[in-house]
């Protein structure tokens, strides 16, 4: 069944065309990803048409209409000292991590899917703690990243190098230790070796202020982009592709 958004046909070439911009473990999350952008563009250029947002260019017409109908709050200092607390840990130099992992591949938004990857990383995880198996060995065996030629070695990471679910789970691990449950990101569901950790200096709010405030200020837009395609998305006709549990797609 072809993809069809308001009547409006997503081609198989459009999207094989978009899927170089949508890297991911697998072709099938590749595809999907590539797919819900090409959804998204499209509900921005018929609400673009619908109120004669004018200009030749797409990407022009897409960013004129998000500027005349969203609302951007600004950010204060306040917002800034708060996130700087709240996350201290995220503001070192040179936080370096040695890890390899285990991925179970999923689409965003397959519920059967992710629910056989979940099931599929507890019962690696089981293998691990029952058997003291190898860690590399079994990546080798049921990973679905090319890493697994290296024993799912992922090599040196920094911070923001990463997916922020893996990020994350890294910065709460210590040294030796495999993550005790599955860490799910947009990917699928990881198993984490974090075989060496080399904690950076911490760095003083006014070296990353700046840094702060463009996180936040791209995130905030990035909510509120997605706030705006869930209304279109809710109000539209989407035939050919299940969304259920998709997030609301951004437009590169």
């Amino acid at each position: 069944m072809s993809i069809t958004v308001n009547g409006v046909e997503i081609t198989d070439n459009a999207i094989q065309a978009e899927m170089q911009h949508h890297p991911a473990p697998s072709r099938e999350a590749a595809q999907y990803s590539a797919t819900l952008a090409l959804i998204a563009k499209e509900l921005l250029l018929q609400e673009a048409a619908r109120l004669e947002v004018a200009g030749d260019d797409e990407e022009l017409r897409i960013a004129a209409l998000i500027e005349r109908e969203l609302s951007i709050p600004e950010l204060d200092e306040t917002h800034c000292q708060r996130f700087f607390q709240a996350n201290r840990q995220r503001f070192r130099a040179g936080d370096l991590f040695e890890a390899s992992h285990i991925l179970c591949a999923a689409p965003p938004g397959d519920i059967k899917a992710r629910s056989e990857a979940r099931t599929r990383a507890e019962n690696a995880l089981a293998k691990l703690a029952s058997d003291g198996g190898n860690f590399a060995e079994l990546a080798a065996l049921v990973s679905d990243c090319p890493s697994k030629q290296d024993g799912g070695n992922l090599g040196q990471i920094g911070l923001g190098q990463t997916v922020p679910e893996f990020e994350q789970a890294m910065l709460h691990m210590e040294e030796g230790e495999i993550s005790s449950r599955p860490v799910e990101s947009p990917f699928g569901f990881h198993l984490i070796h974090l075989r060496h950790k080399t904690v950076g200096q911490p760095l003083e709010y006014d070296a990353v202020r700046d840094r702060i405030a463009s996180y936040l200020r791209e995130n905030t837009q990035r909510q509120a982009i997605s706030q705006y395609l869930s209304r279109l998305m809710g109000r539209a006709e989407i035939v050919g592709i299940d969304l259920l549990g998709a997030d609301s797609p951004l437009t590169r």
